[in-house]
C-alpha cells in the first residue's frame, strides 16, 4: 500500500518551513550576489539541484525527512534566484513579477483541484499528485521572493515592517484554523504561500547591514545559522516520530 510521502503538518512543520525558505533566500543570495555568480547562472545551477532532489523524492517509496526537506530547500533557493532574475535582470519588477507568479500558482492549483477534486496535502501517495504538490511549492516559493522584495523595497515598509506584517497575517490564519470553520486546505495554502515572503523578508532582515535596517549577519553567517536550526529540527522531528511509532 502506498504511504504518504510528505511531512505531517504540525507546528514543527511551519517552523522548519520558515527556516528552509529563509535559508533558501540567504543561500540563493550567497551564490548569486556574494559569490557573484549572477542570477541567470545561479538559477540554472539551483534549478538543476532542485530537479535532482525532486527526482530522488519521486523515486522514493516512503517519506524520508532529509530528502523531503532537501526538496523544500532547493525549491526555495531556486525560487530566490529565478525571481531575482525575472524581476531584476529582465526588468519585470517586483509588482509585475508577483502578479505573474500568483497567476501561475493559481493555474497549477486550479488544474490540481480539477484533476484530483482536492488540494489536500495529507494524502500525497501518487506521482501525479506529488508533481502537482512540488510544482505548486516551487511557484509559491518563487512568488514569495518577489512579494517579499516588493513589500520590503517598494512598499516602504522595510525589512522589519514587512516581516511583522506578514507574520501578523500568518498568526491570524493560524488562529482562524482553530476558531473558525474556514476550509483547512484553503488556509494551509494561503499560509504556505505567505511563509515564503516571511522567510524572504526575515532573510533580508538577517543579512542586510545595520544601516539598511538589517541585523548585519551577512549571507554566510545567516545561512550557517539557519542551516544549523533546520538540521536540528529535522533530527528532532525524525527521532520524535520514530519514538511515537515504537510506542504505538
Amino acid at each position: 500500500m502506498a504511504t504518504n510521502k510528505v511531512a505531517e503538518v504540525t507546528i514543527f512543520f511551519w517552523i522548519m518551513k520558515i527556516c528552509a525558505t529563509t535559508l533558501g533566500e540567504t543561500a540563493g543570495d550567497l551564490l548569486s550576489m556574494t559569490m557573484n555568480v549572477g542570477y541567470a547562472l545561479s538559477s540554472i545551477i539551483l534549478f538543476s539541484l532542485f530537479l535532482i532532489t525532486l527526482i530522488a523524492q519521486l523515486l522514493s517509496k516512503h517519506f524520508h525527512p532529509v530528502l523531503y526537506w532537501s526538496v523544500i530547500l532547493t525549491t526555495s533557493t531556486a525560487g530566490t534566484t529565478m525571481s531575482d532574475y525575472m524581476d531584476r535582470t529582465l526588468g519585470v519588477g517586483y509588482a509585475t513579477g508577483s502578479l505573474i507568479l500568483t497567476t501561475c500558482l493559481l493555474v497549477v492549483l486550479t488544474i490540481w483541484q480539477f484533476s484530483e477534486k482536492t488540494l489536500s496535502v495529507s494524502n500525497i501517495k501518487t506521482v501525479k499528485v506529488e508533481l502537482f504538490y512540488w510544482i505548486a511549492i516551487l511557484f509559491s516559493n518563487t512568488l514569495g521572493t518577489a512579494l517579499g522584495d516588493f513589500l520590503a523595497d517598494d512598499s516602504g515598509l522595510g525589512f522589519l515592517g514587512s516581516a511583522t506584517l506578514i507574520g501578523g497575517v500568518i498568526s491570524l490564519i493560524a488562529l482562524a484554523s482553530y476558531v473558525t470553520l474556514l476550509n483547512r486546505v484553503m488556509l494551509f495554502w494561503i499560509a504556505f504561500v505567505l511563509t515564503r515572503p516571511f522567510g524572504a523578508t526575515f532573510g533580508d532582515l538577517l543579512t542586510k547591514p545595520l544601516e539598511k535596517g538589517g541585523l548585519g549577519f551577512g549571507t554566510i553567517g545567516a545561512s550557517i545559522i539557519l542551516a544549523t536550526l533546520l538540521i536540528i529540527f529535522v533530527i528532532y522531528t525524525s527521532r520524535r516520530k520514530n519514538k511515537n511509532s515504537q510506542i504505538v
